[in-house]
């Protein structure tokens, strides 16, 4: 069945759709209140670049029917990273934002965090996290609240200065104390310095009086912090906790900037960038339900929006959601407009320097290669020691970028000393043998870090394996970098300056990375294990049980009381690796 009749048979339902290329790979993902409707518009009316680009490709679409618009986009968020469609990327600088927070324990603490699972009152979110960082250590400087997140047996140094009321050994703190220090905390946060202020001042003008200078000092320092907290906002107004999305709209762009005001006071957010293929009203609507539904931010008391004509799916966002028509409010949106406008342009700028140095440099390395769309590569790198205890170790990426769930590492078992073909061929062998037998997907390109023998070495035995997957070497200088292509019996020179080196070259140092990396934790291992069998009454359990947790640094205290010269001996291991690359 052709695309126009799968077309004419689309429901008038909700759901999600599906688009997919010549390859039958899901190229974007997207949901509907109204299938028929919705998908047919992509095919009329096209007005941008994007949209023409994403039509060109589609070869297939289907369709799955949910009952209501809050199941169609839950599916479309798994959807969307099962498959990871190309024309649904999108540049963001939406992360999780820090708060501070002060606990609801029995003896509370102070916290700079970006996890909303604690129990307590948060304040923020804060777009400046080195800022929240600092506020959260000079509250936590001025009020003598716990600082451990385990209660220690004796008192530790913040006692001794003054910063913790130790309940570790003083079971008889009145709680009130805590209280009082609460609420100073939520007056200091909400905006009320000055009366913080005031009352610190009258402490160090007493203390300057008693002669208790150092303490007078510390008064001094806690006022001067304090005074550096005061953030001179662009818009103060009196309303209820709101937030604010303004957005602005060109060439397919959605730029969104969100204010979130607590307390009177403004705290500007940086929004997103978003690629708008159809109705933008719809990827409008769509953030703001991702970001209190997926990313989980908490719900203020009203959300203030532009004009426009829209479905959310959560009723308890209906609930919220106000379109200002004059006065403060109104000013306050149209300030969230002017931000996101003026973001728009470094947004871009950014978005453009991230697909040139992914997408266009993936589509210049296929261009040179001669193959219409290289996605995938998987790179292969060697590391051992004078031929001995040799590792190797792959690395993904897709469209220019590195995916560490996809990564692999091997021992090698077969080859003995510093054979570096028969170590790739191993490896190769194995790798694409098992993806062979598994049935899954190979990738469009292997990146061998070598010259012609370990490139031909890989090809020999993908044709025993009857693959025909292109298979590139990149061969180093003299300096050990990254300096030009093997390919088909040919070393091709390339500029040094261009997209496709810089990610050529970033391929080369991640799995050289990652292969050293390994290398090092393998020796690290066997150094532990030789010198564990030294060590009598240990069982293979118990030897296995500490190499779990090698990583943590008491264990490693415990290693050098233990005498053990694992110190000297990767020292060591480093030197000749070292010389070894050279």
């Amino acid at each position: 069945m052709d695309l126009n009749s799968k077309l004419n048979l689309i429901p008038h339902k909700p759901g999600c759709y599906l688009m997919k290329d010549k390859m039958n790979e899901v190229i974007y993902v997207g949901k509907a209140k109204n299938l028929y409707n919705r998908v047919r518009s992509y095919f009329t009316g096209v007005n941008n670049l994007k949209n023409t680009k994403l039509v060109e490709n589609i070869v297939d679409i289907e369709y799955i029917i949910t009952s209501n618009e809050t199941e169609a986009f839950l599916l479309e968020i798994s959807l969307i990273k099962k498959y990871d469609p190309k024309y649904n990327i999108a540049l963001t600088d939406d992360k999780t934002y820090p708060y501070i927070l002060v606990t609801e324990e029995k003896y509370p603490r102070i916290l700079y965090t970006r996890n909303l699972n604690y129990k307590g009152k948060f304040y923020g979110p804060y777009p400046n996290a080195a800022s929240a960082r600092e506020v959260a250590d000079i509250l936590n400087a001025i009020f003598p609240l716990r600082k451990c997140k385990k209660l220690p047996k004796e008192v530790c140094l913040y006692y001794h200065i003054g910063q913790c009321l130790a309940p570790c050994v003083n079971k008889d703190i009145n709680e009130d104390s805590y209280t009082t220090y609460k609420k100073e905390i939520d007056s200091i946060l909400t905006g009320n310095i000055n009366q913080e202020v005031k009352t610190l001042k009258q402490k160090m003008n007493q203390a300057s009086l008693n002669l208790e200078y150092e303490k007078a000092l510390s008064y001094k320092k806690s006022i001067d912090a304090l005074e550096n907290l005061k953030i001179k906002q662009a818009v103060s107004i009196d309303i209820v906790d709101t937030d604010v999305f303004g957005y602005a709209l060109e060439d397919g762009s959605l730029s969104i900037q969100v204010f979130h005001i607590r307390k009177g006071m403004v705290v500007e957010r940086d929004g997103a960038l978003l690629d708008v293929l159809g109705n933008f009203e719809d990827v409008f609507s769509g953030y703001i339900d991702n970001f209190y539904f997926y990313q989980n931010n908490p719900l203020p008391k009203q959300i203030l929006v532009p004009n426009l004509k829209l479905d959310f799916f959560n009723k308890e966002l209906n609930k919220l959601v106000f379109v200002p028509k004059k006065g403060k409010k109104k000013d306050l949106l149209e300030l969230a407009c002017k931000n996101a406008l003026e973001k728009l342009e470094f947004l871009k700028k950014k978005k453009e320097s991230e697909y040139q140095k992914t997408i266009v440099a993936m589509n210049e390395l296929s261009k040179l290669l001669g193959y219409d769309n290289l996605r995938t590569i998987e790179a292969f790198d060697n590391s051992n020691l004078l031929g001995t205890n040799p590792v190797s170790a792959m690395v993904y990426f897709k469209d220019g970028n590195p995916v560490k769930d996809n990564y692999r590492k091997y021992k090698v078992k077969y080859v003995e000393g510093a054979n570096d073909v028969a170590t790739m061929q191993e490896v190769v062998y194995r790798r694409y043998l098992k993806l062979r037998d598994e049935g899954k997907e190979y990738p469009d390109l292997i990146v061998i870090d070598g010259g012609k023998a370990q490139v031909d070495g890989a090809v020999d035995i993908l044709k025993q394996l009857g693959l025909s997957i292109p298979v590139i070497g990149l061969v180093k200088d003299k300096n050990h970098k990254t300096d030009r292509i093997y390919y088909q019996d040919k070393e091709i020179t390339i500029s040094k300056n261009g997209n496709l080196f810089k990610l050529l070259e970033r391929v080369q140092e991640e799995v050289h990375r990652f292969a050293i990396t390994f290398f090092r934790k393998t020796q690290r291992s066997n150094f532990l294990v030789t010198a564990l069998d030294d060590i009598k009454g240990l069982s293979n359990k118990q030897k296995q049980e500490i190499l779990k947790i090698i990583g943590d640094e008491d264990f490693r205290v415990k290693l050098d009381e233990m005498k053990l010269k694992e110190d000297v001996e990767l020292a060591v291991l480093d030197a000749l690796e070292e010389e070894t690359w050279k």
